[in-house]
């Protein structure tokens, strides 16, 4: 069964069309009260990062949610995955997040995650949508909710995020540059790297309300790149507006994406703790990600785009290690969700450890080449059951042989289709992505 307004990664859109409206996400309050309430105690928490449309948006859930007779706890400007902690911390039945991730301050969203710190099941987020359905109805006033503010809520996360390394380990010695994308992170992460002894440099840290994820973070990386060189860092670390997705670049300025984080972190824990459990990544992953973990006696599994599937295919194969090329980077027995910090502290652990340059670590892997071209859509399309779409698929395919291979999907966020090819031959990858992108773009006038 198909859900109708959530995605891959909650709920999301322009602000002021639906579903991101005021009166839509009141009732959407209401209606995962009603049903989160159902499955444990009545408490839940909301974090949101610093979009202007954040305050609107989380007045409505509040009254939303305390018409269902929910108990809240404000934690005010949070990372996603804090947001997962606490939830966790206070016993809540529920957490939810108000952030657009990495989309530009036009847009905004919300997103859930359940008692224990993970995302919502598709039962679940099913569920919420068959109450949309229903008419709102307020509990009696003895039963309303209560709505308390978490003053600590930062403090408390900057802790647990410095528990993920071992206590005797310091970065001291280390130059870091943190790019915050004016985003969540900006109170948080900056302090974890210079707690545990960094020189830390931060960069967009101060957020108004419009300027988050714009021209930085780690979707957005030339200013990071830049900072880098002109610093004199050993390396550089941006997370995206709601913190938890990373990328990297080396004190060369050379960009490490999510692919070659995921391989040394495995390549660390496979020389110093024995890794003997299955990596997951997604169908996006690059082929060199897959061969090396291969070349380590890994199983590597891919599970579809999205960190949810991550997660859920991690716990079927009892893999500690997932992520996607895009940053996303899930280190199970640190946190049950995607986290850009705890990702970070792990590959600065490795750096520490190894006496080894970032640069030098990724190493680890070779990158084949991959074009990623994203084509706007007004319509849905239907990828499978279209001829000319899947004659140029096939096509591609046939050209590359076993030397390369195609990738469409519907963007769950955004109303794109990603057309990705990877092969041997970049010239080829440029070559059969453009020629896919431009049929995709015909079909979808």
């Amino acid at each position: 069964m198909s859900r109708k307004y959530f995605g891959t990664d909650g709920i999301r859109g322009e602000i002021g069309k639906a579903p991101m409206t005021p009166d839509f996400v009141l009732k959407l309050g209401w209606a995962a009260g009603k049903v989160l309430a159902a499955h444990g105690t009545p408490l839940v928490v909301i974090g949101k990062d610093t979009r202007i449309s954040g305050y609107m948006l989380e007045s409505a859930l509040e009254a939303g949610l305390v018409a269902a007779g929910v108990n809240i706890r404000l934690l005010g400007p949070m990372p996603t995955p804090g947001v997962a902690y606490l939830t966790t911390t206070f016993r809540a039945s529920a957490g939810i997040v108000v952030s657009a991730s990495h989309n530009p301050y036009q847009d905004n969203g919300v997103k859930f995650f359940s008692a224990e710190g993970t995302k919502l099941s598709d039962e679940t987020e099913h569920e919420i949508e068959e109450y949309l359905e229903r008419e709102l109805v307020t509990v009696s006033s003895d039963k309303l909710g209560k709505v308390e503010r978490v003053d600590d809520a930062a403090g408390r996360y900057i802790e647990f995020c410095k528990r993920a390394i071992p206590s005797h380990i310091t970065l001291e010695g280390l130059r870091i540059v943190v790019d915050c994308a004016n985003g969540a992170t900006y109170h948080v992460s900056p302090d974890v790297f210079s707690e545990l002894g960094a020189d830390v440099v931060k960069i967009a840290a101060k957020p108004d309300g419009f300027n988050i994820n714009d021209g930085c973070g780690a979707t957005s990386l030339a200013l990071l790149q830049k900072s880098v060189k002109e610093y004199r860092a050993d390396l550089g670390i941006a997370l995206d507006g709601d913190g938890d997705r990373l990328m990297m670049v080396d004190h060369k300025g050379e960009v490490v994406n999510g692919d070659e984080i995921l391989a040394i972190i495995a390549a660390h824990r496979m020389q110093n703790e024995g890794l003997k459990e299955d990596v997951v990544g997604t169908l996006m992953s690059n082929l060199g990600l897959e061969k090396a973990m291969v070349e380590m006696g890994l199983n590597f599994h891919r599970a579809d785009v999205g960190d949810r599937y991550v997660m859920e295919l991690l716990r079927k194969s009892g893999g500690i290690l997932g992520g996607e090329s895009s940053g996303h980077i899930i280190v199970r027995d640190r946190i049950a969700t995607g986290d850009g910090t705890i990702a970070a502290l792990q590959v600065l652990y490795a750096v520490i450890v190894s006496g080894k340059s970032l640069h030098d670590l990724k190493q680890v892997m070779t990158k084949y080449p991959q074009t990623l071209i994203n084509v706007r859509i007004n319509n849905k399309i239907d990828l499978k059951d279209n001829k000319e779409i899947q004659a140029a698929v096939k096509d591609a395919e046939s050209q590359m042989g076993n030397s390369g291979r195609v990738l469409l999907r519907a963007s769950g966020t955004e109303p794109l289709i990603r057309v990705m090819v990877e092969a041997v031959e970049e010239k080829h990858t440029k070559q059969y992505a453009q020629l896919i992108a431009d049929v995709v773009e015909k079909v979808a006038r």
